[in-house]
């Protein structure tokens, strides 16, 4: 499996970061880069839709 993150990250292990991988039938991976062992799995849509929301605010309300 090849995992990636985002450029932004920076590449020593105190930059932890949401890792993203893709398996041959389109599923979507993702982890957090310091808990590696826990992954979940989504679709390209529904990944879609989640960047989307985030990039519109939906969820700055959270932040606190």
């Amino acid at each position: 499996m090849h995992w990636r993150k985002s450029s932004y990250s920076g590449e020593s292990d105190q930059h932890n970061c949401v890792e993203v991988a893709q398996t041959p039938d389109a599923t979507i991976l993702l982890r957090e880069s310091d808990e590696p062992h826990t992954v979940i799995a989504t679709t390209p849509t529904a990944l879609r839709a989640l960047t989307r929301a985030v990039k519109a605010g939906w969820f700055d309300h959270l932040a606190g």
